[in-house]
């Protein structure tokens, strides 16, 4: 099993994204993801499964984040391309997409008084169907049913883990 779980956010509207934070965060999210996929598959036994971190992100139009959407709907694109590639080796490809999470690094964003990261945490819960965040376990236990012989009919799905936001 290989779990692919990287990835960096950035705000700027379109008009004010620089070439270097498209760069950077397409880099990470969508080239690093990609060639952490390729070096790994000489590694992975036939009949194997990879999971790779997309985001809720890459299906919402929210103002601010087309970098970061372009970056994670490009790696749904790749991760239905191997799922399909992989096909004769019987190794499945499946994409877990968080909605907001607690997480350490919601308290990280940068410039952000302590305030408006309460703040934004109210906000975002307020979007959230099901009226909480996620937490890190409820990511990591789709993460392991997407990995384990429970989903052995499942290849090339995407599965989003955030509380209704995508779906409702």
């Amino acid at each position: 099993m290989l779990f692919i779980n990287a990835g960096i956010g950035g705000f700027a509207s379109v008009a004010d994204a620089s070439e270097a934070m498209w760069d950077q965060i397409v880099g990470i999210n969508l080239r690093g993801c990609f060639f952490a996929a390729q070096k790994a598959l000489p590694h992975l036994a036939d009949g194997g499964a990879i999971v790779v971190t997309g985001s809720i992100g890459s299906v919402m139009a929210l103002p601010g984040n087309a970098v970061y959407a372009a970056s994670k709907a490009g790696l749904r694109a790749v991760v239905r391309v191997l799922a399909a590639e992989l096909l004769p080796r019987r190794i499945r490809v499946n994409m877990v997409s968080p909605g907001p999470t607690e997480t350490p690094i919601i308290n990280r964003n940068l410039d952000m008084p302590p305030e408006a990261v309460d703040d934004l945490r109210r906000t975002m819960i307020a979007n959230i169907p099901m009226g909480r965040m996620g937490e890190a376990d409820e990511i990591a236990k789709a993460v392991l049913f997407l990995a384990s012989s429970d989903a052995s009919f499942i290849t090339g799905a995407e599965l989003f883990v955030d509380g209704g936001v995508v779906d409702l």
